[in-house]
């Protein structure tokens, strides 16, 4: 088809993940005017790929990686209904990808590793401004639940 092929990431795609990882960061700048300048680390990624609890997956075209996401099993608050959820992060799509359903391929593919897991809730963040973002997890099935208001007293 698209000749690009999801699949489990390893140690050895760290240094592009590290790159997608702050070309995230930078894209998410916009959103946020509290993300601190220069580097700024979101995730644990070696965790992310070792761990029996997570699930970080890439898109591989011809051995060049083009995206990634990841899921992570949580413990969820003691009020809710159940008793853990799995949160998608690093949600990530090389800019001349986009468009071409991947980011859909990737959720597909952490939805079954969910579901694997015996888990059936999956919770993201992201930011409202980001319409894209929106959209997309909307065409995906999410539906937005709470807002983070934030106030910096001067």
């Amino acid at each position: 088809m698209d000749g690009i092929k999801t699949r489990r990431a390893t140690t050895d795609d760290l240094p592009v993940l590290d790159n997608f990882l702050q070309l995230l960061v930078d894209a998410e700048r916009p959103f946020d005017e509290t993300i601190k300048e220069g580097k700024a680390i979101y995730y644990d990624l070696r965790m992310l790929i070792e761990s029996d609890d997570a699930e970080l997956l890439v898109l591989d075209k011809d051995g060049t990686l083009v995206g990634c996401g990841y899921a992570l099993i949580q413990k969820a608050k003691s009020y809710l209904k159940y008793r853990e959820y799995a949160h998608l992060g690093f949600m990530y799509v090389v800019p001349e990808y986009r468009g071409m359903g991947l980011n859909q391929r990737l959720i597909d593919g952490l939805k079954q590793w969910v579901l694997s897991k015996g888990v059936r809730e999956v919770r993201l963040e992201v930011y409202e401004d980001n319409t894209a973002a929106v959209k997309a997890y909307e065409k995906a099935g999410f539906k937005k639940l709470l807002s983070t208001m934030r106030y910096e007293i001067r």
